[in-house]
Parts: structure tokens; C-alpha cells; sequence
């Protein structure tokens, strides 16, 4: 960003991994040791796993694998990773982000399951929404739009009223998918051409409006 965008939304949906956690070196160790165990190049697993569920990455990864499979490896991966908080920080400025967010309509979109987002989220000191739309919500992953379309019905906002903070290819698909302007988060989002990139979210201010929507000056 060179020049400060303002957005104006009466909702905003939050991912989490990214966006408001640095949760990397996380995610570098369960990926890569998963990737070793299948003989799988471990950079081209991480271009791959970031924003999705794990057992929709896998899919991917393995295609001639039964989805059963999946499913079962993702559920220990889970637990492996809700286990595994070493590193986990708020990306800068996700704090006061969030406590500029008290009593605006807002809602916690991730690809991450309900243990793991209250955990990740706690180890990063950061308070949970209200509103949340985690794995088991879901019937299919980002890139599908399915979680944020939850999350504006949730919100009892028209997808087009929403603004989207998001870091990966994956959510920034799904984003736009939803019919929602998006804003990318940090150095993997500029390369999938989100409505607006910050570094991180001490480039985003919040204003409220007579009329009740939010204004965002951002960059």
C-alpha cells in the first residue's frame, strides 16, 4: 500500500491464522514433518496449506487417496497442532484491532476447529468474537465461500455490507467467492490480488459512522 484506501462495511469477518495469529511456525513444523512422513516436497506442501482445512490440503496433496484417510490424519494433526502453541503471537497490531471492534458487528471466519481457534487466540493473548464459524460449521473449506457466507448470516448482514480480512490464496478466493471486497493481510495476500494489502493490522483504522456502518481507513 502507497496510499491509504477507505472501505466501508456494516460487517467484518476476521480470519484467524495470519490475519490476527502468527501461528507460522506452527504450521511450518506439523506440515513439514507431515510431508517428510509422505515423501512430499515440504515447500511445495506450504504453498498449499495455508487458509485451508487440513484434510482438504491433503486432498489435494494426495489425490489418490481415500478422503476417510484424510479425515482421520487431519483429526490428529489438530490435536497435534492445539498441543503445539511455541511461537504463536497476534500479528502486529491485531490487539488494538479487536478492541476497536467492540460493539461492531464482527465474526472470527477460520479454517482452524473450535479447540484450536480458542486455543491459538488465547496463546496470542487476543479476546474471541462473539460470532464464530470454524471447521465443524462448515460443510466444505476455503476456497469455498460457505464460511463467510455463515458469517454474514450469522451477523444478519447482506454479503456485499461485509469486509474481509484474510492472508491467504485460499481466503482471498473464498472472499471474493462470497460476493465480499477483501483486504489481505501480510506477504502472502498481495500476490492474490485482494481489493487492498496491509503489512499487518497497524495499517487499518476503525471509525464509526451516524449512519452505523464502519469506515476503515487502511494503509
Amino acid at each position: 500500500m502507497t496510499a491509504t484506501a477507505v472501505f466501508t462495511a456494516r460487517a467484518l469477518l476476521l480470519d484467524m491464522d495470519g490475519t490476527l495469529v502468527n501461528s507460522d511456525a506452527v504450521v511450518e513444523r506439523i506440515w513439514r514433518r507431515w510431508a517428510d512422513r509422505h515423501g512430499l516436497n515440504g515447500d511445495e506442501v506450504m504453498k498449499v496449506v495455508h487458509g485451508r482445512q487440513g484434510h482438504a490440503s491433503m486432498a489435494l496433496l494426495l489425490p489418490d487417496r481415500p478422503m476417510e484417510q484424510n479425515l482421520a490424519e487431519n483429526a490428529r494433526m489438530l490435536a497435534e497442532e492445539t498441543e503445539d502453541t511455541d511461537g504463536v503471537v497476534p500479528v502486529p497490531g491485531a490487539p488494538e484491532f479487536l478492541a476497536e471492534l467492540r460493539g461492531f458487528p464482527h465474526a472470527l471466519v477460520t479454517s482452524a476447529d473450535a479447540r484450536l481457534s480458542t486455543v491459538r487466540m488465547a496463546a496470542a493473548g487476543l479476546p474471541l468474537p462473539e460470532v464464530r464459524i470454524t471447521a465443524e460449521c462448515v460443510g466444505a473449506s476455503k476456497p469455498d465461500p460457505e464460511g463467510f457466507l455463515k458469517g454474514a448470516a450469522e451477523l444478519g448482514v447482506r454479503p456485499a455490507d461485509c469486509v474481509v480480512f484474510e492472508d491467504s490464496g485460499a481466503g482471498i478466493a473464498a472472499g471474493r467467492a462470497a460476493g465480499m471486497r477483501v483486504i489481505g493481510v501480510g506477504p502472502r495476500a498481495g500476490v492474490h490480488r485482494p481489493d487492498a494489502v496491509v503489512r499487518d493490522l497497524t495499517q487499518v483504522r476503525v471509525r464509526a459512522m451516524e449512519d452505523g456502518t464502519i469506515r476503515l481507513h487502511v494503509g
